[in-house]
């Protein structure tokens, strides 16, 4: 009886220290409300100075007018009620950081958003938005930093969803670590000397949406399931390498696209399982630019690269060509004898190559020509892409060898073809990693259980001193 009172006592001392420690975090559940006035701290607060948001539930929309440092602690939520903007910031050299923000208004009109930052110098980080409709909105706002944010969208049709991130006549952004899942792209537009690196951008439509955006960086990033990976419209002297464009299907189903885009390069990257790999429009548009691809894998792919007939000027070189239903596309009637598919007498890797290497220099002897009357026919007739991949393609291209009245004219010739795929590097793309954002608001459960623990274990060991 002696131990059962002592067992008895330590867990119920110990429930009673559990239930008065969180009486706080259960008003402010009931509630919604904490004590905490966080419209009334960021009046009052002095420029420059950091406030600490508490766990729990806050009111928003919010206004920030001065410089300072919004810092959430672990469970502090900021909930719009689902009208306009969660938080505007209209001043420069804000820092919101660690913060759950969520319900935004739902107007594209007025393009509500989880943060809309007005202001120069504003640095977004370690964040998660849930139920927005654009996630993070840079107006104006140069030299700004949104970082390690997990952004999710409203459950809308695409057409009616924002972007998870945007950043409009905002210079020199840096948009790095975020996962965005959901949205409808991640757009930066006329926005140059950006730096856009190790962002996951999945289940949207366009991945990664440049326009009149000039000397951007775009590395180790993760597209995936989205209509299009990452589309370059209008700009110049773009660099793209290290990234995994994946999946990416729908109605345009790019993996990487450029519409009127001067001086890029593209390299190492992955573009796998996509509609069509690369797509390529117009591109480059003023005589004395260039686009180059080199040391990229585009593997199983429909299309491996699709270009209109009347680009030019494109050089592809050490590109590994794995195993695509149709290694490169003619949009239209044409060929592409206007761009180059070799460089110091290296070419690219392509499976379906036949030729051989008698000098062991593993550069191909013969040229590498892409030329299939099924593919040709293909161009007119797209509904034939019914038969990709069936006997009755493979006959017509055997009939086409057998009867050279038939053979067409080859699309591209490769002339130094490699025999064996070259190096290709991937750097990780890691996202932005945040625990459930209730998970702070109920650490006193694990601590208690821990106490609880604890004392049992103490009352059976002192209950057995007694015994003996």
């Amino acid at each position: 009886m002696h131990r059962y009172r002592l067992w008895v006592n330590a867990l119920l001392l110990c429930l009673l220290w559990a239930a008065l420690w969180s009486l706080p975090l259960w008003a402010q559940a009931t509630t919604g409300t904490p004590a905490f006035d966080l419209a009334a701290a960021i009046a009052g607060a002095e420029p420059g100075s950091t406030i600490l948001v508490p766990p729990g539930i806050h009111n928003g929309p919010l206004q920030i007018d001065r410089p300072l440092i919004l810092e959430g602690q672990g469970g502090a939520m900021i909930d719009g009620g689902g009208i306009g903007d969660v938080i505007t910031v209209n001043a420069a050299n804000v820092t919101v950081r660690g913060l759950t923000i969520r319900n935004s208004g739902n107007s594209l009109d007025r393009e509500h958003a989880g943060i809309s930052g007005l202001a120069p110098n504003l640095t977004v980080e370690n964040n998660r938005l849930e139920n927005v409709l654009f996630g993070i909105y840079l107006k104006n706002a140069p030299n700004s930093i949104v970082r390690n944010n997990v952004v999710l969208s409203q459950d809308l049709d695409i057409a009616r969803r924002g972007d998870g991130i945007r950043a409009w006549y905002s210079d020199h952004p840096t948009i790095e670590d975020n996962h965005v899942i959901g949205s409808r792209d991640v757009v930066i537009w006329f926005s140059s000397h950006g730096m856009v690196r190790r962002n996951t951008v999945e289940e949207g439509r366009y991945g990664l949406h440049f326009m009149f955006s000039d000397d951007q960086v775009i590395a180790e990033n993760t597209l995936a399931d989205n209509s299009v990976g990452i589309y370059i419209m209008y700009g110049r002297d773009l660099a793209m390498h290290n990234n995994l464009l994946l999946d990416n299907r729908g109605p345009s189903g790019y993996g990487i696209g450029l519409k009127d885009a001067d001086n890029v390069l593209a390299e190492d990257n992955y573009i796998v399982s996509n509609r069509a790999g690369i797509y390529v429009d117009g591109s480059p548009r003023e005589p004395n630019a260039t686009v180059i691809f080199r040391r990229n894998v585009l593997a199983y792919n429909e299309i491996g690269v699709t270009m209109l007939p009347l680009v030019k000027r494109n050089l592809f070189t050490e590109n590994i060509f794995q195993e695509n239903s149709e290694q490169v596309a003619v949009s239209g009637n044409g060929d592409l004898i206007a761009n180059d598919w070799a460089t110091e007498e290296r070419g690219n890797y392509w499976s379906d190559y036949t030729g051989f290497d008698a000098d062991g220099d593993e550069i191909g002897d013969l040229p590498y020509q892409s030329e299939s009357l099924y593919e040709d026919l293909l161009q007119k007739y797209p509904e034939l892409r019914l038969f990709q991949l069936s006997p009755a393609s493979s006959a017509l291209d055997l009939a086409a060898r057998a009867f050279p009245i038939f053979q067409p004219r080859p699309k591209l010739a490769d002339p130094h073809p490699l025999m064996s795929p070259p190096p290709v590097a991937l750097a990780s793309a890691p996202t932005a990693t945040l625990s459930d954002p209730a998970t702070g608001s109920y650490l006193w459960i694990a601590s208690a259980l821990v106490l609880i623990a604890l004392a049992i274990l103490f009352a059976g060991v002192h209950s057995r001193r007694i015994a003996l």
